[in-house]
């Protein structure tokens, strides 16, 4: 046969001489069974002659791994407890608890802050009330991540999205039905130990915590959810700003109307920082939201406007600080959160520049911990210019 004659050939081949054949043969003008082979031991013979592709047995290879599916066979169902407790805490999203937490921490510093005098140096805060404004929120902020995967699930968005929400259902670890019973009770759970903290702030916080509950629920439930209509970053940004810090403030500070215009002032920022988080996370997702007809403020404006818009929001809440610690007479300490605007020029610079999803992801998780370093410092700045005009009347004994 042909392939007979084709061996010796190679076998014998010198490598210090080179045949160039300049005839090509055309795929479809040549029969399966004309087309010459070379043997395994053959392919051996050339590779020990040294030439620039080498020739390796497979069975050589360590062990080739492939990445994890996103849809998981049925045996990947049997975890431990362990991985079950990191499957859940990955679903309920718990990074994006500070965008809760940082205007109720707000609010109720502020609320402390007024009660500081000479007379006394310590305040007044009601510790009971806070933790259940802290546990309030936290359950129904991880009902409502629980409830977004469940309806983004029965949607189709991001079913094919490995940089996505939790993705309990998507990656078939929960059954769906068990997602949105477990984000029901939560949501449930929130709203009542909500209304129990709310007894204190009276009938106005009351009503803010029943809008918190609804647009917790409504943001990703139903066709029309409020996502999907381009006002998830205008719910968020009321939400995680004024709703929640005045909300805490009142909890603290009772009924009273007095220096609400001061807190609202303060809740802008802890609100445009959230809002450039959920922004960051559309953006990211643009391509699969609209796709699925999830017709977000990112799909409206498309890329380029939508990083102009991140950017924008990015700088009003450093605007906001500007107005609050410049001012005579303001507490100039404030200004400390200027720390964390390197950080921010090099994220923002990143949104900018990219248009891959895995960069606009890492902006995501950046944008994530300059809010919690934002909050941190600010916080820490009210608290100190607080007790500074007081220390001296501060008891030496709890310094021991």
């Amino acid at each position: 046969m042909e392939n007979e004659e084709v061996k010796p050939t190679i076998a014998e081949a010198s490598p210090a001489k080179v045949t160039n054949s300049s005839h090509v043969v055309m795929a479809d003008s040549v029969k399966a069974e004309e087309v010459p082979t070379i043997s395994i031991k053959d392919l051996q013979t050339i590779s020990e002659l040294h030439p620039e592709v080498l020739v390796h047995s497979v069975a050589s290879t360590k062990r080739v791994s492939m990445p994890t599916p996103l849809v998981v066979q049925p045996a990947e169902y049997r975890h431990s407890i362990g991985e079950w407790m990191q499957i859940w805490r990955d679903g309920m999203r718990l990074v994006y608890l500070p965008l809760a937490l940082a205007p109720a921490l707000l609010g109720s510093l502020l609320a402390w802050a007024q009660t500081v005098t000479h007379q006394t140096p310590l305040g007044q805060f009601h510790i009971l009330h806070f933790i259940a404004t802290i546990a309030a929120l936290c359950f129904v902020q991880i009902g409502a991540n629980l409830l977004n995967d469940y309806y983004d699930y029965l949607r189709g968005i991001d079913t094919g999205n490995p940089l996505g929400p939790g993705g309990l259902i998507q990656q078939g670890l929960i059954k769906p039905a068990l997602v949105l019973i477990f984000g029901l009770s939560l949501l449930g759970l929130g709203a009542v130990i909500g209304i129990l903290a709310a007894l204190r702030g009276g009938p106005l916080v009351l009503l803010f915590g029943l809008v918190g509950v609804l647009c917790a629920y409504f943001y990703s439930a139903t066709l029309r959810s409020l996502s999907s209509l381009a006002l998830g970053e205008l719910v968020s940004f009321c939400i995680f700003g004024p709703l929640i810090t005045l909300g805490a403030y009142m909890v603290q500070a009772g009924p009273s109307m007095a220096n609400l215009l001061s807190v609202l002032l303060y809740s802008l920022i802890p609100g445009f920082l959230a809002v450039a988080v959920i922004h960051a996370n559309n953006i990211r997702d643009f391509e699969g939201d609209e796709h699925a007809k999830k017709y977000t403020l990112a799909v409206l404006l498309g890329p380029r406007w939508s990083k102009l818009l991140y950017l924008l929001l990015v700088a009003a809440a450093y605007t906001v600080v500007l107005i609050l610690g410049l001012p005579h007479g303001a507490p100039h300490l404030l200004l400390i959160t200027f720390w964390t605007l390197p950080g921010a020029i090099i994220m923002v610079t990143g949104m900018l520049r990219t248009d891959i999803m895995q960069s606009q992801h890492l902006v995501l998780r950046q944008t994530l911990r300059l809010g919690a370093f934002f909050t941190f410092l600010l916080l820490a700045a009210l608290f100190v210019n607080t007790l500074i005009p007081v220390l001296p009347e501060i008891p030496l004994e709890l310094f021991r």
